[in-house]
């Protein structure tokens, strides 16, 4: 990526000397020799700005990916590396409740690793709920997830108990059978438009983390209160 980067900026670098030498040539048949350093110089500092909003737009443009984690995409369960899939589905997204997730997850200490707002292929939400191919619903399941009237967002929540302790928070998959104070008592009613998904298993955390987003697009990061989280002492 650098090198790629460099052959511009060596291009805008060569422009702006020869745009500043031009212009000393042009000023010098004209006697007022101040003037020819002047506009030499407004030149040279128009290049030379317009080299640095380059090189500036060349850096805050490039993709950004993860570092390469030591730990497993799901983490190690039963410890702080815990992770789970945490997603609110299109009509979550049309009610406007994926800050209320958000907050909640953080509220609780949980840290959020890996986050996405896409429409989802039918081909991927097919993958995801393939457990249910074969039910009656499965089809219109598959449209609402993927038909682009609303995103999905995705989420990757990291710490101790997460993928048990997310179910919770979540509630149960029938809003009406949910603990009062959970997401889906609070803002559902039917089970069609239960709003969230959640892991169920470890090994469901590491499937569905691996096929939303991949090693890449979650980030092991530190965070600086973690020891006043998660700490036993």
């Amino acid at each position: 990526m650098f090198a790629a980067a460099r052959a511009p900026l060596r291009r805008v670098a060569a422009a702006a000397r020869q745009a500043s030498q031009s212009a000393a040539r042009q000023m010098s048949t004209v006697r007022a020799a101040p003037a020819s350093r002047s506009v030499a110089f407004g030149a040279a500092a128009l290049a030379t700005t317009a080299l640095a909003g380059f090189a500036y737009t060349t850096s805050t443009n490039a993709p950004v990916e993860a570092a390469a984690s030591t730990i497993p995409i799901a983490g190690v369960k039963g410890t702080t590396t815990e992770r789970t899939f945490i997603a609110v589905k299109p009509d979550g997204v049309q009610r406007g409740l994926v800050g209320e997730v958000i907050s909640r997850f953080e509220r609780r200490g949980y840290k959020l690793v890996g986050l996405k707002l896409l429409v989802p292929s039918k081909a991927l939400v097919e993958q995801h709920y393939g457990d249910l191919k074969g039910r009656p619903f499965f089809n219109g399941l598959v449209d609402y997830m993927s038909n682009g009237k609303a995103p999905v967002v995705g989420m990757v929540w990291q710490g101790k108990d997460v993928i048990r302790q997310g179910r919770k928070l979540l509630g149960a998959t029938n809003p009406l059978d949910s603990e009062p104070g959970t997401l889906r008592a609070d803002f559902c009613t039917a089970v069609g438009r239960n709003c969230f998904h959640g892991s169920d298993s470890h090994e469901a955390a590491t499937s569905e983390i691996s096929l939303w987003f991949g090693e890449k697009a979650v980030f092991d990061w530190k965070q600086a209160l973690e020891p006043w989280i998660a700490s036993d002492n």
